[in-house]
């Protein structure tokens, strides 16, 4: 064989070899827990930038449409992957206690939920003890509402009445004066409400962060079964994902578009800027700043397990050691993603 034949047949190996590759990543399919809004772009970016397909994966983003959904979801075997409240998780495990396919959560991203209640300044709430006696308003699954009974007793609330609607309404109900206040997400609502024309000075949040709950919000979930077969497919995921997640954190801004590509229609100021929210309020938060990016405090998620089985009437008690594995996270070099803490 000629010297020129041999690196012929050397190229199309390498050739055939890196065609192979191509079609050796691992499908995953991902499921968000909301519409393509601003803190999307957490997801969207390592999508964009290739980092999954770079770390051999061939990821699919989708949309969601609540927590609950996704859990089901994943549970399901639709999707190996998604992104869901910490609580909606722990509702599942309880009420289905002898589900085969139960997800377990392996990084937290929302360190702190994001559930608050809002209300308008000229309805004299100013404290948690001014909702006594009130009318508040949500979906019926909307978590803070699931989770309210935790922040009343924290709080020494008492004596509220609930009114319900779809999401669309919460907020245009509040700005009518139908209800007292409300509980949601607090970047989702404050930005809802400011659409409805109220400004922002003239909203009351009561993070329920910041008034006793120190509830987990949403973290990545996977299957048992990707667990089980895969968990380096997990393990790469994660790592890209953190990359990227570090490079929004760092620039929100110079990477939204990522969320415009997937819905065109979206308001690029108002997204930014939700994006901001949820990193300021969930992400980097200082409770995020002393655990650590993508970790649970044991204690803590054994108090939560505690809360919500009260807190939500759930079938049997949440056992918290079978909701979380951390065994895949990235390196803490990896994890090192949260931007300096805004003075």
């Amino acid at each position: 064989m000629n010297k020129r034949h041999l690196l012929k047949t050397i190229a199309a190996l390498a050739a055939a070899a890196a065609l192979g590759g191509a079609h050796a990543q691992t499908a995953l399919k991902f499921q968000l827990d909301w519409r393509f809004e601003g803190p999307a772009a957490l997801f969207l970016q390592p999508a964009a930038k290739g980092y999954f397909k770079a770390a051999g994966l061939d990821v699919t983003i989708d949309s969601g449409n609540g927590s609950g959904g996704t859990v089901t979801r994943v549970a399901s075997g639709t999707y190996d992957l998604g992104f869901a409240d910490m609580a909606a998780l722990m509702e599942f495990h309880a009420n289905n206690p002898d589900a085969p396919n139960k997800p377990v959560a392996v990084m937290m991203v929302y360190n702190n939920t994001p559930a608050a209640v809002l209300a308008l300044k000229k309805s004299g709430i100013t404290k948690p003890a001014d909702l006594s006696g009130k009318k508040l308003g949500a979906p019926v699954f909307d978590a803070g509402r699931k989770g309210f009974p935790i922040f009343q007793k924290a709080n020494n609330v008492s004596n509220v009445a609930w009114t319900s609607m779809d999401p669309p309404l919460r907020e245009t109900m509040l700005v009518r004066g139908d209800i007292d206040a409300i509980t949601g997400f607090s970047f989702t609502s404050l930005l809802n409400l400011e659409a409805r024309g109220v400004k922002a000075e003239d909203v009351v949040i009561l993070p329920y962060a910041e008034h006793g709950v120190k509830l987990y919000g949403n973290a990545i979930i996977a299957s048992p079964k990707l667990i089980k077969e895969n968990p380096a497919a997990i393990k790469a995921f994660l790592t890209a994902f953190a990359k990227g997640a570090k490079e929004v954190m760092a620039n929100p801004a110079g990477t939204i578009g990522t969320v415009k590509e997937r819905d065109g229609i979206i308001n690029v100021a108002l997204e930014t800027r939700r994006l901001q929210l949820a990193i300021d309020s969930v992400v980097a938060s200082p409770d995020a700043r002393r655990e650590g990016f993508g970790q649970v405090n044991p204690g803590r998620l054994a108090l939560m397990a505690s809360q919500v089985s009260d807190a939500y009437g759930t079938k049997t008690r949440v056992n918290p050691n079978a909701m979380w594995d951390g065994s895949m996270l990235p390196s803490a070099a990896d994890l090192n993603v949260l931007p300096p803490a805004r003075k």
